[in-house]
């Protein structure tokens, strides 16, 4: 899942690519990913881009005539930028991978894609970023939220860390590759309960998810779209990384599974050696 360095470096891109541009014309091969109606989508065209950011995990490219198109590429989601497109005939619906196209008038654009069968791929259009659902919800962006504001956010949900740390209501931005490291970082167990926490853990905490994501940020600007996920995965110290030993102190990396997510840790640096039970429902090591 693209988090929040990958989505940073995707709206850097556009702001390079595509800022001056105008839209020709946007098109929906899949009709579950357009979330929004009104204004309709051939409101785009004609529109320049004026700029392009983001909302914790969600990109937000600007046009003119303060239109904004939102996008939550979720899971298995993508951008892919095209220097020029095969065919200029409109996308097929229901028809390969490609969710949405945005062709502009130099004859460049990108397509937003979506593999597996769960399409979870989310696009707004509208006249305000604040009336997409999820972007409402967001809590204090994780990479600017300063120690006062992570700790009070961190304190105000009970639960596991790992859990509250990627509440998007919590803290914008953080997923399930990057609470892994961060975690690694701080030194902390997955599983420790938020409102146990010293002020020194949260202290730990906070500088962990500073360092990691802003690292992550400068690895990925500048790099092209096609190029950001093999970026994420070469920084990468225990996430997805089971089997294979610790870069800080050799132990091995473990995994605890879910129904349909799991996680990477390592026993030395974060549960004092203990390996934690692979099972959801079992009584973990805090």
């Amino acid at each position: 899942m693209p988090e929040l360095p990958e989505v940073e470096a995707l709206a850097g891109y556009l702001r390079e690519r595509a800022v001056g541009r105008r839209v020709d014309r946007l098109e929906v091969a899949a009709i579950s990913a357009l979330k929004t109606y009104d204004p309709a989508p051939t409101a785009a065209a004609g529109r320049a881009v004026l700029d392009a950011g983001r909302h914790g995990k969600f990109l937000d490219v600007v046009l003119d005539g303060d239109l904004h198109l939102v996008v939550h590429l979720a899971r298995a989601g993508w951008l892919h930028y095209r220097e020029s497109f095969p065919s200029a005939a409109p996308l097929r619906p229901g028809k390969g991978p490609i969710a949405l196209r945005v062709r502009l008038d130099d004859g460049s654009g990108f397509d937003l894609t979506e593999a597996g069968t769960q399409k979870k791929l989310a696009v707004y259009l509208v006249t305000d970023p604040a009336t997409v659902p999820g972007v409402a919800k967001l809590g204090p962006d994780a990479l600017a939220a300063d120690l006062a504001t992570f700790s009070a956010r961190m304190r105000s949900r009970r639960g596991q860390v790992k859990g509250v740390l990627t509440d998007q209501a919590v803290l914008a931005g953080v997923g399930n590759a990057y609470s892994d490291e961060i975690l690694h970082a701080a030194k902390l167990s997955p599983f420790a309960i938020t409102d146990r926490l010293t002020d020194e853990q949260l202290a730990a905490l906070h500088e962990a998810t500073r360092q990691v994501l802003g690292d992550a940020v400068r690895r990925s600007l500048g790099q092209k779209a096609a190029e950001l996920k093999g970026e994420k995965r070469s920084g990468l110290k225990v996430h997805a990384r089971t089997g294979q030993p610790c870069p800080v102190c050799g132990d091995t990396v473990r995994e605890v599974s879910f129904a349909d997510s799991s996680l990477q840790y390592c026993p030395t640096c974060q549960t004092g050696g203990k390996p934690l039970a692979d099972r959801r429902l079992s009584r973990l090591v805090r």
